[in-house]
């Protein structure tokens, strides 16, 4: 068996672009993957194409050496555009092996531990007009069975304007959360990195009594030392690694005691071969994953096969507004049981993606955000 063409695909999902790619081989075998970094789509896409220069003609067997082909292919790498690259064929690889052999991924990981996974709802609020309408969606959430939610309440530019009042404000809006949710859901909390280390322990400090899960990202992921001194201040768990790329540097975050929870991205962080080694790099100091999982189809899939074969699981995101669009392009869309994603036992991934679908969603620019406004005082 040889690999003979690599194919890419770009579709807008809501807010953000998605970037497919397969993988075909001469025995009519191919394979799915993903690498849907949020902003210069464009230039993973035509990295993949660089990098299919590697894979064309070789027998895609062995996940792990191609990986070292791909990462080692120029002088120069890394970065978030190579390694989504790296990470999008990564996975397509394994979808092959998976489908040659005629078994799940997570077999080829080792074995399933688990066969269900517990979801928390990411983005939780977006769209919401009003108090009222964030409250149904908690209730909807616990109907659903989700173990939780995450939302965003920090407000930069508020606080620039007046500190106390805005972090005054996001602890009241976390007390009226914590009434409506109960003591059994999880409550996470996504900072998105627009807090100084001043500003989150005081952040920190008023929303302990109401038991967040996390502080996701609570400032800028570059200073992992500074991430370091701030965990060992909190009171709540810091979440992070979403933005980190390789094994190097998650190992540095973990060695400065960076995080109480890591969130590596299998589509950004080189796939499924690198994630897991970063997985049992966290198992080693007892840190449990929580994937980042802001992707489509197949980078979901991929990481719910990871992840059923990890010890150190811990829970997975899901975008609720993004599963529409999801399901339509897969052949077998991904089944949520009770706030449970249920891993598939097909060979490989366990979907295919219809290509004609696609098109009903075309691509779009990706909206700047321009500089994240930090408080840096």
């Amino acid at each position: 068996m040889r690999i003979t063409q690599i194919d890419t695909y770009k579709c807008w999902a809501n807010w953000c672009n998605w970037l497919l790619v397969r993988v075909q081989t001469d025995d009519g075998l191919h394979g799915w993957g993903e690498g849907s970094l949020h902003g210069p789509i464009e230039s993973v896409e035509t990295a993949i194409h660089e990098l299919g220069r590697v894979l064309i003609g070789q027998d895609p067997a062995g996940p792990e050496q191609l990986w070292q082909q791909m990462y080692h292919a120029w002088r120069w790498r890394g970065g978030p555009t190579l390694m989504s690259a790296i990470a999008a064929l990564d996975i397509a690889l394994w979808d092959i092996e998976g489908k040659r052999l005629g078994v799940p991924v997570h077999r080829l990981l080792g074995g399933q531990i688990r066969s269900s996974l517990r979801v928390y709802a990411s983005h939780a609020f977006d769209g919401v007009q009003g108090d009222d309408e964030a409250f149904e969606r908690v209730h909807m959430f616990r109907q659903n069975g989700y173990v939780g939610f995450k939302w965003v309440p920090f407000d930069a530019d508020a606080m620039r304007r007046n500190e106390s009042r805005a972090l005054d404000h996001a602890r009241s809006r976390m007390a009226e959360l914590r009434e409506v949710a109960g003591d059994d859901m999880e409550i996470y909390i996504e900072c998105a990195e627009r807090l100084s280390p001043r500003t989150a322990r005081l952040a920190a400090a008023s929303f302990a009594p109401y038991r967040p899960a996390w502080f996701e990202e609570p400032i800028p992921f570059e200073n992992i030392e500074g991430m370091g001194e701030l965990q060992r201040d909190l009171p709540v768990p810091i979440a992070t690694g979403e933005r980190l790329l390789n094994r190097w540097e998650f190992d540095r975050l973990l060695r400065a005691g960076g995080c109480r929870i890591l969130q590596p991205d299998v589509m950004h962080a080189g796939g499924i071969t690198e994630v897991r080694k970063i997985a049992i790099l966290a198992e080693m100091r007892y840190v449990p994953i929580a994937p980042h999982n802001p992707g489509g189809p197949i980078a979901t899939l991929a990481t719910m096969h990871l992840a059923a074969a990890l010890p150190n699981f811990l829970v997975l995101e899901q975008m609720e507004q993004e599963r529409t669009i999801r399901d339509h392009l897969s052949t077998r869309p991904v089944q949520i049981v009770n706030g449970h994603f249920v891993v598939p036992n097909e060979p490989g991934l366990g979907t295919d993606i219809d290509t004609e679908r696609i098109a009903e969603y075309p691509f779009q620019p990706q909206p700047q955000s321009g500089i994240r406004s930090t408080v840096w005082h």
